[in-house]
């Protein structure tokens, strides 16, 4: 699993590198005032002073160099760390499936791997730079204890001020930017889902109630942000009262040192710039907020990441025409059941129609066969080997499946059949499903780009079986010719029917289908009531009702 840590140590071979370029720029920092103040006694005691000068403006040229690296690492570290960890997160939802998705909306899935990724990947630079913050401080007190053991103890008390100001903000932020991005992930969820149903609410005459359902997190939003800014605000100021402080009481105490004689006109001038690095410490809020919000983008990086996957074993399938069982399988979505104890035994090479009213478990019977989802108990074989221990490969090219929405992917019609195939297999694919006809009098044929290819919803259920006929043993086809005409449902299904070289298991609420499948199962609430051809089954008048 992916943690802020994990995150951070990917950074690998960039922190050294912002890692030294602090440390650097923090040892010049910290010379500065020793030398200026060398400097200073040099002038006011009518010694030359030039090469003190000369050793300050070589450090200032050190903190010059030293911030360009620290920019150019910090960069560069984090859009690495971004790019790889939208790419764990992209190849671990598509590798979840559906059932992986289903505990997060769009919206916030997009949200995560765009905003959320690149948050997280601050990870690595904020640690270094939280770090590194503390030594300027730290190396001051000792400085000023070289200097005056009374200016160190000022500056001490000062300090720890400081110190209990960071402690409470970072306390408080952090809950506030995880409440902010959770918030603001719920809003982009309700937008995606408003996008692409925007015909529907449009047809329907709903705009003015969708918009007030997407925007109603925005008060919970607006509180959040509002509380976050109050937090960076309250601190802020308490770090603009408090840091002060630390300066008035080192040149207090200094003055006397001064007018004691245990300290320099010099060494008070440089104790004077290690107070302002002490008062500095108020203006890290900053540095903690971006610390904190690195923090809940790797939590909710994490969420993702912890979804499991499906794992593919390493077998292979034995000869065989793609029978098809599944045994005492259940499906449960939390405590409803979808599926309930299944026993099926489907011979291979025939057609199998899979009816049943809406709700019945028709989809996830198809999901199964298909292995989109694997059921919560039971196993489920193709010719006799579960299909959790097969291959990535062997799995995919054994079993192909076509939906009721395809979503089609790639730059060419071509490619959304199937990417990286020869133009002979490609045509063939489209000519088995009666495809070919329309895609020939798109502009450039199979080159036409997806993106401008006018297709209507049938064209584009065509294009999906297309994608899914090349499956060696067993074809799934979930609802995968609703929004076909008659005459080419009918002539798909002919095809489908004549081609008895593999199993094909066909979702359908259409009669037509059913009756020219050579078995059907039909389902009703997520149970198998029977298996039997057609004729068999429409003698029960619940069985015709399932078609009214």
């Amino acid at each position: 699993m992916t943690t802020f840590g994990s995150i951070a140590r990917h950074a690998g071979g960039w922190l050294p590198v912002i890692g030294a370029a602090s440390l650097l720029g923090i040892l010049g920092t910290l010379a500065l005032p020793i030398v200026l103040g060398r400097a200073v006694d040099a002038i006011v005691s009518g010694v030359d002073g030039g090469l003190w000068l000369a050793l300050a403006a070589g450090l200032v040229l050190l903190g010059v160099v030293v911030d360009l690296v620290d920019a150019f690492a910090g960069t560069a570290c984090v859009a690495g760390t971004t790019a790889w960890l939208r790419e764990r997160l992209v190849r671990h939802v598509l590798a979840a499936g559906d059932s992986g998705r289903r505990g997060f909306e769009t919206g916030d899935l997009v949200g995560r791997v765009s905003g959320n990724a690149a948050e997280a990947a601050q990870a690595g630079p904020s640690l270094v730079t939280v770090g590194s913050a503390f030594l300027p401080p730290v190396g001051s007190l000792a400085l000023l204890v070289y200097l005056d053991v009374w200016l160190a103890v000022a500056f001490l008390a000062g300090v720890a001020l400081v110190a209990l100001v960071l402690r409470a903000f970072t306390r408080r932020t952090a809950s506030a930017v995880t409440a902010y991005l959770t918030t603001q992930g719920r809003l982009a969820g309700r937008l995606a889902e408003s996008l692409a149903g925007a015909r529907t609410i449009a047809a329907a005459g709903t705009l003015e109630r969708e918009r007030r359902r997407v925007l109603a997190p925005l008060g919970r939003l607006h509180e959040e942000g509002m509380r976050s800014w109050r937090v960076l605000a309250t601190s802020a100021a308490q770090g603009a009262v408090v840091g002060p402080l630390v300066l008035v009481a080192v040149l207090v105490t200094g003055g006397f040192a001064l007018h004691g004689g245990r300290i320099t006109p010099g060494e008070l001038f440089a104790a004077s710039q290690y107070a302002l690095l002490g008062a500095g410490l108020g203006g890290l809020t900053s540095v903690f907020a971006r610390l904190a919000r690195a923090r809940a983008g790797a939590v909710r990086a994490g969420e993702v990441l912890a979804v499991p996957v499906f794992g593919h074993g390493s077998g292979e399938l034995p000869a065989g025409p793609g029978r098809l069982e599944l045994r005492g399988v259940t499906v449960r979505a939390g405590d409803a059941a979808l599926l309930s104890d299944v026993d099926l035994d489907l011979p291979g090479g025939g057609s199998v129609a899979v009816v049943g009213r809406s709700g019945a478990g028709k989809s996830v019977l198809a999901a199964l066969a298909a292995r989109l989802r694997d059921p919560d108990e039971g196993v489920v074989l193709l010719d006799g080997v579960p299909l959790a221990s097969l291959s990535h490969d062997a799995l995919r090219g054994a079993v192909g499946c076509a939906f009721e929405r395809p979503v089609l992917v790639g730059a060419t019609v071509a490619e959304a059949v199937a990417p990286g195939a020869a133009a002979g297999d490609v045509e063939a694919a489209a000519r088995a499903v009666h495809a070919h006809e329309f895609v020939s009098r798109l502009p450039h044929g199979y080159h036409t780009p997806l993106a401008s290819a006018p297709m209507s919803g049938g064209e584009r259920q065509r294009l999906g079986l297309a994608r899914a006929w090349p499956a060696a043993r067993l074809l799934v086809l979930d609802d995968a010719t609703s929004s076909l005409d008659m005459v080419t449902e009918s002539r798909i299904s002919r095809t489908l029917t004549e081609s008895g070289d593999r199993t094909r298991l066909v979702v359908t609420h259409r009669q037509s289908t059913a009756e020219r499948a050579d078995l059907v199962v039909w389902l009703e609430a997520g149970r198998v009531r029977a298996v039997a051809p057609h004729a068999d089954l429409w003698t029960d008048q619940s069985y015709r009702e399932v078609f009214a």
